[in-house]
């Protein structure tokens, strides 16, 4: 499997939190078509499960949902206020193209508009705030009232994805919103196709999590029996991190907590012996779904890796190097 092209595929499917059902049906299926053993749980994760050599019982986690927003009331001139899903940066926000999709299966577009978007005609232009109540979605639909809203079908409540403007460039650089974490995903299926391809049997019984709520802190609260876990998550750059988009990142400690010392002593010793570019870093404004897990009561082991991205939560890149080096980790862990 081609990485950066099937993270291209899934990272065009409207995700937020909250509305991850076609994308869960999406990756279901690919499943279905590798003959994997897996099912889907109430709140909507993809499990994935693989007999290993042992009954040791190891988890890699990933997460499919992404930032986005839902319509939060209609304004007597027809456009929307809305409420932000996860934590967006929302100046990246302005002038974005997004996606309205509605309880009964319509979908309309727009765009994410600053309340004083015209240079021409509003003074604060430019030094407005970028905030929830300074911002507004114009619809692309004839429409000059709330009630011209309304009778589209279109009310509080309906999820708002962002156009992702996925590019892959010919040197590498894959660039879109919310390669955190679909970037993992793709990452994940690429070392489920590379097992079979060359008959490998993990060392442990494996477990893959894709989960459907990280981005709101609960993704993986609730996991299966496992001993240990790993989240696969974007790695961190900028101020005094280590990490470049050619890197994969191990964490030694998040906001909520340090992940496991034997856990990310193995990582490490594993990247050196492997000759990967890797980076030992410390995440000071992040969770991820091992965090959830723990703070959920799971008695696991944890660590989290990823490939390197650039500005996070905003239009993210990252390269071909950083997901090379991230899977060729996790296909040694698998072994060790």
């Amino acid at each position: 499997m081609n990485t950066l092209e099937f993270a291209k595929k899934i990272l065009a499917i409207p995700s937020p939190s909250g509305y991850t059902k076609n994308i869960i049906e999406f990756l279901k299926q690919e499943c279905a078509s590798k003959h994997l053993d897996h099912e889907i749980t109430q709140k909507g994760n993809l499990i994935i499960r693989l007999k290993g050599q042992d009954r040791y019982r190891l988890g890699l986690s990933a997460h499919v949902d992404t930032l986005g927003a839902m319509v939060r009331s209609i304004s007597a001139d027809g456009t929307l206020k809305f409420s932000g899903i996860g934590g967006p940066l929302l100046p990246t926000y302005d002038g974005e193209y997004c996606y309205v999709m509605t309880r009964d299966g319509q979908t309309f577009t727009g765009t994410f508009l600053s309340n004083a978007p015209a240079a021409h005609v509003h003074k604060e232009a430019r030094t407005m705030a970028r905030t929830e109540e300074n911002m507004h979605i114009r619809l692309d639909e004839i429409v000059k009232t709330k009630d011209d809203v309304k009778k589209l079908g279109i009310g509080p409540g309906d999820f708002i994805a962002l156009d992702p403007k996925i590019v892959i460039t010919p040197n590498g650089f894959i660039k879109s919103r919310f390669l955190d974490d679909k970037i993992s995903v793709a990452i994940l299926f690429s070392l489920l196709d590379h097992l079979k391809a060359n008959n490998i049997i993990p060392k442990h019984d494996l477990t893959i999590i894709i989960s459907t709520y990280e981005e709101v802190s609960h993704g993986a609260g609730s996991i299966p029996d496992l001993d240990e876990m790993i989240a696969v998550d974007m790695g961190c750059i900028g101020e005094d991190l280590s990490c470049t988009e050619y890197d994969v990142s191990i964490c030694a400690k998040d906001a909520f907590s340090p992940y496991d010392f034997d856990v990310t002593n193995r990582l490490v010793n594993l990247a050196k012996e492997l000759k990967l570019n890797y980076v030992l870093d410390i995440y000071p404004m992040y969770s991820s779904d091992v965090s959830a897990a723990l703070r959920g009561g799971n008695d696991i082991k944890g660590g989290l890796i990823g490939p390197g991205v650039s500005a996070s939560h905003g239009m993210e890149r990252s390269h071909s190097d950083a997901v090379e080096n991230t899977l060729k980790l996790l296909i040694g862990y698998l072994q060790a």
